[in-house]
């Protein structure tokens, strides 16, 4: 009787386990058919890309090579685009991590009504629609020369400054205070006790928030769109692609597409190599000390 119970909890669960399969097989392939598709059609010429065609294979008679490629590039300035949205979005994102890591370990370990206000006021921000505030902010950035990178650079820090010293104070309460008065005992001031003690283990928490912000500000259209200038060559990826429209408004398409995949091989390669630290920052956040 044991026994026959036995195979039958066996067979649920190998039931329960192809199903299980079965799901994350078709969801993968629900959310990896446009990437598959957006790749395929960068390869084709102008006229398979009509309506109708786009999900058909890349055929001898489709195939364009790497012409999409290499005229997309040189239409929409692509590795200058490139070189702006790295030096960006790797600024804005120590900038982000450094910056609001101190910012929540301060607020969190000294309890007054002064910080507890400026607590919430950066929770609050998390709730205002970036639609409510995006004219104002553009006029604004206007008046104080700040449509530039360095202004940009300023408008993500404080737009995510809100996200990310919320999650950097929940995980700061689950650091034990009593490494922190260990180490002022032994004659280290704030900023020491931060780099030296805080941030080590904070380090899991960092890199997870500087993923998730750089998959953010990398992908980012309309900031840059309502900041930089309209003229001239300082744009990000977003904004270069969105210069494949031809004259009358006619958009190239398969440039287009070959400029779609220049952008986000990038920041996919990026999540694959670093998602194993997402996982650890989630794990170090659900552990309290």
């Amino acid at each position: 009787m044991e026994t026959e119970k036995m195979k039958s909890q066996r067979i649920h669960r190998m039931i329960a386990s192809t199903v299980s399969f079965i799901i994350l097989v078709s969801c993968a392939i629900v959310f990896l058919a446009p990437v598959v598709i957006v790749v395929m059609n960068s390869f084709k010429k102008k006229v398979f890309l009509r309506a109708g065609m786009a999900f058909d294979l890349v055929t001898k008679e489709s195939f364009y090579g790497w012409k999409n490629y290499i005229n997309g590039a040189e239409r929409v300035e692509m590795f200058t685009a490139v070189k702006w949205s790295v030096i960006i979005t790797v600024c804005a994102v120590v900038v982000i991590v450094l910056f609001t890591s101190m910012t929540a370990w301060y607020l969190t370990r000294v309890k007054s009504k002064v910080t507890s206000v400026i607590f919430y006021s950066f929770v609050f921000s998390m709730i205002v629609p970036f639609q409510m505030v995006m004219f104002p902010m553009a006029s604004l950035a206007d008046m104080l020369g700040l449509n530039t990178p360095f202004g940009l650079i300023v408008m993500y820090v404080g737009f995510g400054a809100g996200q990310c010293v919320f999650m950097f104070g929940g995980f700061v309460k689950a650091i034990p205070f009593d490494v922190e008065e260990a180490a002022m005992i032994d004659g280290c001031n704030p900023i020491q006790t931060f780099f030296r003690v805080v941030a080590p283990m904070l380090k899991p928490t960092m890199i997870t928030i500087a993923i998730l912000e750089t998959m953010w500000v990398w992908n980012d259209y309309l900031l840059p769109y309502l900041i930089l200038p309209r003229t001239g060559k300082i744009k990000t990826i977003p904004i270069a692609i969105d210069a494949c429209s031809g004259s009358h408004g006619v958009m190239e398409l398969g440039w287009l597409m070959a400029m779609l995949v220049i952008a986000i091989i990038p920041i996919i390669v990026f999540y694959l190599l670093c998602q194993k630290h997402i996982i650890k920052g989630v794990a170090a956040g659900a552990v309290k000390g």
